[in-house]
């Protein structure tokens, strides 16, 4: 019996081919989809008459398909600073708590 080796063109399926079962599969799901977003306006309106709280988790969850999620980046980081002090004026006022009387 030969051993199969690397390489090896014996037939089978492509790199990256599916299987008939999940190619179905796929292809019903997006039939499916393209049924669903036909009406998609108009059951969440018929859903928001009944139930605005349920409607308004509908849509928020559907916004994540179209915008995209605001994530917070941290930044560190270090600058070097080549600077010195050249000269330092200091200029003592007299206070203003003393009243003036005329």
């Amino acid at each position: 019996m030969a051993k199969f080796e690397k390489g090896n063109k014996l037939g089978g399926r492509k790199p990256g081919a599916l299987n008939k079962s999940t190619e179905m599969m796929k292809l019903t799901i997006a039939r499916a989809v393209n049924t669903t977003l036909d009406t998609i306006q108009a059951d969440l309106i018929a859903i928001k008459k009944k139930d605005p709280v349920k409607a308004m988790e509908l849509a928020l969850k559907l916004m994540e398909y179209t915008m995209p999620k605001m994530r917070s980046i941290d930044m560190n980081g270090t600058i070097d600073v080549n600077a010195k002090i050249q000269q330092i004026s200091v200029n003592i006022m007299k206070g203003t708590d003393e009243r003036i009387e005329n």
